[in-house]
Formats: structure tokens, sequence, C-alpha cells
């Protein structure tokens, strides 16, 4: 981990040294950065590159490949990758979801030409990376790509199966399968007990009971497979082939690729999806187990740190891996992709920055220039068990579950076969092929009931309603006799224009003809209306809003039994009513999220990115009625708003004074730089009535001792020689009125007198305004002029401004 450390103290009293400066309201400089790496960084990376030795000789066994090509992709892959990619703590290197890409790529071509294509590929990625269109990838279903694991773990077991039994693998799954019966006759029982060795070590060790067991659960379970095997065979003297690593100064490079132009074009492009596919779904993946570590998102408790991994950049990652493979290739090393084991292996040991993955790859370099005597006791038998485990783990349990939950089983089933039967890349084309069929069918699948229940005819769409519906929507439409009531129950998320003008058309008509018509949807907050069920929310998408239109269940039950006891109406109404608004608050963050957020989402996102940068400070009062953004037509990062009690601005340096206003008041005009400040009031207002009401010597509430910032707008109304705040064309209706409008100016001078205010108004950065709102008209009023007459002037509509 880089840890950021002093290099040297500091001398104040030194006349030599640099001052550093740095803006306001801005955090202090970082300083000097010293590298080092933590000790959870040292033993995760060694637990790690426990797991990656014997996998990566095992995949590289199963594809034919050199074995060193695995050891030279897990080297690679943990420092190129780890050091570049986007995902800190994903370990990559030779992937089992690869391995029969580059066994049909080695059987085709040959090696040099593997690592051509290997090369081209990662060239690839860097192009894509370049693009940022990473997150593309993630738009695979995820049936297709369980489907497609699933095939590759199918494909590797069988083949690994000849190796345990002491033969030979053939080139494809049928052949295998087909000659499985003869390999089974002529099986070689040293191999199938190494091999049955190997595989009873690696599903029982994390099954061992106990505190002894505990620890000794923290060997990586397929580095005790192996190595227990090995032992095993040595002592008994076995005779087994074994793993053969040739000199280093014959392990063949990279070589110019040789073949069909199309061919290899498809190679390529395989090589890159697997590739890309598989690393992105594991950055994701990690993310998740990140999320599980509270250390690694907040710091450790009491270290004062913050956040030290992020979530994955993907166009990073992609990045990384392109620069992976391309290194692996020339250096005669197998694809590089992100692994799942490792990297779940590598956050649940611990790590917490990238240079675990970064070490782990040294480990390996270490490994195959020093230990290559020790590796080559061990039996081949022992890594295919290894591997054939490992392509067994790949058809999950959980993931057949997963697509049978969400329906997509035909798109698994098909991109599994596919690829056993054909290969991988066509095995993903059938499956996306299938996947487009399924959500074609989806959207056209649409079924329409008619029933009646107590004189209510229910219409009840499942699905989507698009253009080839609306036949069937207007025949049960009109099964509906003239002049009934009729709910019409809208279960789907898309309606075209075909189908909402059919639906309008005929609710007009029938309205016109003495009948209602509700629509409503089966979403969160809304349900068929009943007539027990009038108190429920009737919010659609599609109707005109206004206040709502629903009612508090209190309410209605108040209004609609008015025989009810007024006990029974006070014990039962606020209960209600708290249980209204909890219902009311998740209901609209429901209709937030499914409506609202996908519009905005990508306008936060930028704010979120860039910082606010409001035009406008907003100062308004608390009242409900107010709604800034609507009656401004402002939209999110737009005004920077201060709401309170009458919508006032305390003198600065009073007394007991309130500090927030004034604290948002210099915020945003020394740190935000707004351009002009805005007090709104508005007609009714409960503080200015409670100004008029107000008797000296009361009891001084939160309230009362608030409003007393207020008493200077009273005393200007009482002066008789200032001119009244008035509105244009009219005289104030009533006392509050001309105090609402009176307490506009008075709040004005008091902003005035705010020493950030006055400077900027010195120099002609900011502006001030004054607004008053007219709630029973929904009439905005400005002041205008600047003698100091105080007229509020009413603001046209928009088609009589000027353009």
């Amino acid at each position: 981990m880089s840890a950021c450390v002093p290099t040297r103290a500091t001398d104040p009293s030194d006349p030599n040294r640099t001052r550093r400066v740095h803006r306001p309201h801005s955090p202090p400089p970082t300083p000097p950065c010293r590298f080092r790496i933590a000790g959870a960084d040292v033993s995760a990376s060694i637990a790690v590159f426990l797991i990656a030795l014997p996998l990566s000789l095992g995949i590289a066994l199963a594809t034919g490949a050199p074995l060193q090509a695995g050891l030279v992709a897990a080297a690679v892959g943990g420092i190129v990758a780890g050091r570049l990619g986007g995902s800190p703590l994903q370990v990559s290197g030779p992937a089992a979801g690869l391995t029969v890409v580059t066994a049909d790529l080695i059987h085709r071509y040959g090696w040099r030409t593997t690592c051509a294509i290997t090369v081209l590929a990662g060239v690839v990625q860097l192009g894509l990376g370049c693009l940022r269109v990473a997150r593309t990838a993630l738009a695979v279903s995820p049936a297709i790509v369980h489907g497609m694991l699933a095939g590759i773990g199918v494909t590797i077991a069988v083949a690994q199966l000849h190796i345990v039994l002491g033969g030979t693998p053939q080139s494809s799954v049928l052949d295998n399968l087909h000659g499985l019966p003869a390999q089974l006759a002529r099986l070689q029982l040293a191999a199938v007990s190494v091999s049955v060795l190997t595989l009873a070590l690696l599903f029982l060790w994390p099954r061992l009971p106990g505190r002894a067991g505990q620890l000794l659960r923290r060997i990586p379970a397929a580095l005790v497979a192996v190595a227990g095997a090995t032992a095993a065979a040595s002592f008994a003297g076995l005779s087994l082939p074994k793993v053969d690593l040739p000199s280093w100064s014959s392990h063949a490079l990279a070589g110019l690729p040789e073949g069909p132009l199309l061919g290899l074009a498809a190679a390529v492009l395989t090589t890159t999806l697997v590739c890309s596919v598989q690393s992105l779904l594991g950055a994701v993946a990690v993310d998740k187990l990140v999320a599980g570590r509270p250390d690694l998102i907040s710091g450790a408790p009491g270290s004062g740190r913050s956040a030290r991994v992020g979530r994955s950049d993907l166009n990073r990652e992609l990045l990384g891996q392109g620069a992976a493979n391309i290194v692996s290739g020339t250096l005669g090393g197998l694809p590089v992709a992100g692994v799942a084991v490792r990297s779940s292996a590598n956050v649940q040991a611990g790590a917490v920055s990238r240079n675990s993955t970064v070490l782990h790859g040294v480990l390996v370099v270490i490994a195959a220039l020093l230990m290559v005597p020790v590796l080559e006791f061990i039996p081949l038998a022992s890594l295919a068990a290894l591997v054939m485990a490992v392509g067994i783990q790949m058809v999950s349990l959980h993931h057949i579950r997963t697509v049978t939950r969400h329906r997509e089983v035909p798109v698994y089933a098909v991109t599994t076969l596919g690829v056993v039967l054909f290969g991988v890349l066509e095995g993903v084309t059938l499956g996306v092929a299938v996947a487009v069929g399924v959500a074609l069918h989806r959207l056209t699948r649409t079924r329409i009931t008619h029933h009646e229940r107590e004189g209510v005819h229910h219409v009840h769409v499942r699905g989507q309603l698009t253009f080839l519906a609306v036949p069937r929507l207007s025949r049960a439409l009109h099964l509906i006799p003239h002049g009934a009531d009729a709910v019409v129950e809208l279960d789907g998320s898309f309606m075209d224009h075909a189908a909402y003008e059919s639906l309008q058309d005929w609710q007009k008509t029938h309205t016109a003809q003495g009948g209602s018509v509700e629509l409503t949807g089966r979403r969160p907050g809304t349900r068929i209306a009943e007539p027990s069920d009038s108190a429920h929310c009737r919010c659609r998408p599609w109707t005109p809003w206004r206040n709502h239109q629903c009612e508090r269940p209190y309410t209605a039950s108040a209004a609609g039994h008015p025989g009810a006891s007024g006990e029974s109406g006070a014990a039962q109404g606020p209960s209600a009513g708290r249980e209204s608004s909890g219902h009311e608050l998740a209901r609209g963050i429901s209709a937030f999220q499914r409506n609202t957020a996908p519009i905005v989402r990508g306008e936060l996102a930028r704010l979120a990115r860039e910082g606010q940068q409001p035009d406008q400070l907003f100062l308004t009062c608390a009242d409900s009625r107010l709604v800034t953004s609507m009656i401004t037509s402002s939209g999110p990062g737009d005004l920077f708003v201060v709401r309170n009690v009458g919508n006032l601005v305390p003198l600065p340096g009073e007394e007991s004074g309130d500090d927030s206003v004034a604290a948002a008041i210099e915020y945003a005009v020394d740190v935000l730089k707004v351009r002009s400040i805005t007090v709104c009031g508005h007609s009714g207002c409960g503080a200015m009535q409670a100004l008029l009401n107000s008797e000296p010597g009361g009891a001084q509430t939160p309230l009362q001792r608030w409003l007393r910032h207020g008493l200077p707008s009273l005393e200007r109304m009482a002066d008789d020689t200032r001119p009244w705040a008035r509105l244009a064309g009219r005289a104030p209706a009533d006392a509050v009125e001309q105090l609402c409008l009176t307490n506009v100016v008075q709040q004005l001078e008091h902003l005035s007198t705010h020493e950030s205010v006055a400077r900027a108004l010195r120099v002609g950065e900011l502006e001030l305004h004054g607004m008053y709102f007219h709630v029973g008209e929904a009439q905005a009023y400005l002041l205008t002029g600047t003698d100091g007459d105080g007229l509020f002037d009413h603001v046209e509509a928009a088609a009589d401004l000027p353009t």
C-alpha cells in the first residue's frame, strides 16, 4: 500500500521555506508520498500465489500449450494488469474460461500464431478501452455469460477426465464423449489413484473441523491437493507423466500470424470477447466483495484514513487487460483475464491495495525461475483433476436457479449447448439470438382480461401495451356497457403512442356517456380502487398533477363517517395519519426512482463530478406551498436555497443571532460566487400573521425569539415617513399582505449589511432581487426600480415576454 508520510520536519522560522497557499474551503495539501507495502498485502499475495501456481500449470496443460505459458500469463497478469488495471483487488492470469478458446486456437493455428492472436486481442482491448465502451459489455444478458461459462466448464471437465483416467483427450467434446468407454476399459490405476487423492484433498480440506482445522484451512486447498498428491506419488514410486518445464532458452515466443484472414479475425474477436466480458464481470463482482469489507471503504477504525479502495474503473480495467495480453502474448504466455477464484481469495485474505496483486505476480516470476526442479515432481494427473474440479464448479447451481427465476432458461441452455457442440463464439451468438427472441416475445405478448365485480368492470392488461395489442384492448373495452364504472389496470412498464391514443379516446367517450374510468397499475403505491379503498392514492403518471389526487386515510374516515364518535376519531386519526405519512414518503420515493431518476440521472452525475455551481441564492419561507423549483422553472444545481420561517435575514453581529442564515449567505457569495440573491415572500404567511398578533412581554418561545428578526419590518410598516410597499395594479388585500411585502424590502436591506454581500455589491458582482408570490393566484411579483418606492410588478406570461 502506498502511504503518505512527511519526509522531514519543516522549520517554521526558516525564511527560505516555500509558503503553500491553498484556496479557502479546500483540503490541506497532500504530504509527499513514500512507497510502502502493507503487511496485509504481503500475506494476501502469498495466499493468491499459492493458488495461482498450480492452477496456472493446470490450465496450460488443459489447453495443450507449453506449461511455462501458464506461469508467464500468471506473472504478467499480476504485474501488468495489477498495476495498470482499474480494479485494484482483481487478480488476473490464465483463466479457465479461456481454456476452450485457447485449445481450439492451438489446434488450428499452432502455438506461435496463438500468441500473436493474444497480442492482437490485447490491441483491440486497448482500442475499446480508449473508446470507453466497457460498460456496454455489461449489457450482455447474465444468462448468456453464465451459459458460456457452463459450456466451457463442461468442455474442460470432459477433456480432463481422459487425463485423470490415464489417457489423452481429443479435440472436441463429442470425440471425448465417444472415446470415453474405451478409455474406461484401459484406465491406469496409478493415474486414477493420484487424481482421486487430489480431488479428496481439494474438497475435504476446506471442511476440516475444530480450531486446528480453522488454522489449517488458511493454506489454499488447491496447493494442499497438488502437494499431497505429488508427495504420495513420490513416496509410492508411481510411474506417471509429470510436469516437464523445458529450459527458458527454448521457450517459444509470439510469431507472425499464419492462416486465413477471416479465421484469424474471428479468433481475435472471440479472444477479445471472452477476455473482456470475464474481466469486466469479475471487476463488478470484486466491487461487491469490497463492499462487504467496511475497512476497505472507510479506512481502518481509528486510523483517520479515508477510503482506500474505490469502485472499479471499467474502462481503465479494459486498458490494463489489453496491455497484459499484449505483453503475455509477446512473451509466449496464455491469454490473460480476471480470475474469480484468485480475486475472491485476494479480498478474503485481507488485501488493501493493488500491491497484493503485483506482488503475487513477482512471486510467480521467482517460482518460475527458482522452483523448476520442485515443479517437475507434480504428476499431470493431479493437475488434470484440479482443472476438472474447476470446470465442474463453473456449472453453477446458483446461476441455474437465478436464470430459472428470471425465466431465461432457454437462453442459458442454448448458450451452454452451443459452446459445447460448436465453440465459444458460435454458442454466444446463438445465445444472443435466443435472448433477442425472448425479449421480443415478452414485448409482444400481452394478455387482456375483462371481468365484473360488484358492478365495476375491470380490464386487466398484463404485459407491454403496444400497437399489436390495440385490437384486443379495443374489443375488451367495448364490452363495458355505457355509463358503467370501469377500472383499467395496466400491469406493464411500457405503452406506445398507438395504445395511449386508443385508451384515451375510449376514456373520453365513455366518460361523456356518463360512465367513470379509473386508470391504475400494479406498482408500489397503486392498486385497483374499490368502494372501501377510497383513501388510497390514485396517482398515475399520465394524469395531471393536482395535490397527488390523494386523500389521507383519517381525513377520508372523518368525512365519510360523520356519525363516528369523537373519541374514535381522536384515537384513530393520528395513528392513521402517521401510517399515511410513512406510506406517502415511500410511495413518493418509489415514484421518483421509477419515473424521474432515469431522466435526471445523467445530469446529477455531471453535477456530482463537477460540483454545484448555482447562479443565485434563493432565500424564501419554509411554507410547504412554495415549491421553489416550480415557480422559478429551475432544475438541479440552479438554485442555492435557504428556507426559514418568514424568509428573515438577521442583521449581522446581533446578540443571539442566527448564524445559519449568515453562514449560507457567506458560503453562497464567497465560495459559490452566486451572481444574484432573491428574497421571496408569499401571501398568507403565518410568520407575518404571528408578528401582527404578537404582544410585548409574552412568553419567549423559540418561534417568538426567531420572529424578533422581523420586528424591523413591523416598524417599517408603521413608519408614516416611508412609502409603503405595494403591488402593481391593486392595493394589498389586508394588513398581512402589506406586512409580507414590507418584509421583503426590509430583509433586502438587512441582506446588504452583511460584509460579503456589501463587498460584492460594491464591485458589481452581485444583484439583489425582491419577489412576492401570491399562492392563491399562482402569480409572481418582482420588486422593480431602484428608488426604494417598493413597487412589486407582476411577471408576465411566457408568451408575452420578449424572446
